[in-house]
């Protein structure tokens, strides 16, 4: 009896970790693409690659400690603030060779997603989920690269 419960546990515990590591390619290449609509967008200053990745209600945060007081203050944007921003170029006074992009799928599940984007001066880590069919960033947590001395 103990066997046959010990295998039991076995077997489900496999179905478990192999159905959380079912996404699909397609998945994979659309969580990819949207990343990839939110960063590129914000250097081409291309408002409507950027507005067709996030989700209406995005929260865009950053956590900032004053150095003098040792405080944490958390910044925020909302998805239409950066869409103004982009459309009003603030990605292009970046020089294309400095244009860094690289995109990192942390973990898929379902519906949700977590990727990793790496910026020339910043890195964020984006949510996302399959909303109506296509995947969109619904939170951003980001933080700036240290300025070299």
């Amino acid at each position: 009896m103990k066997r046959l419960l010990v295998s039991l546990v076995i077997v489900l515990g496999s179905v478990i970790c192999v159905s959380a590591q079912t996404a699909s390619d397609a998945d994979k290449e659309a969580i990819k693409q949207t990343a990839l609509d939110y960063i590129e967008g914000w250097y081409e200053g291309n408002a409507e690659r950027m507005e067709r990745a996030l989700h209406p209600e995005l929260a865009k945060r950053i956590v900032r400690t004053d150095p003098k007081s040792g405080r944490s203050n958390l910044g925020q944007m909302s998805a239409m603030t950066l869409v103004q921003y982009t459309r009003s170029g603030g990605g292009k006074q970046t020089p294309k060779e400095k244009q860094q992009k690289d995109v990192t799928i942390l973990d898929v599940f379902e519906n949700a997603a977590s990727v990793k984007v790496v910026a020339s001066d910043w890195v964020d880590y984006l949510q996302m989920a399959k909303w109506s069919g296509h995947w969109v960033i619904v939170n951003v947590l980001w933080e700036m690269k240290p300025q070299p001395k």
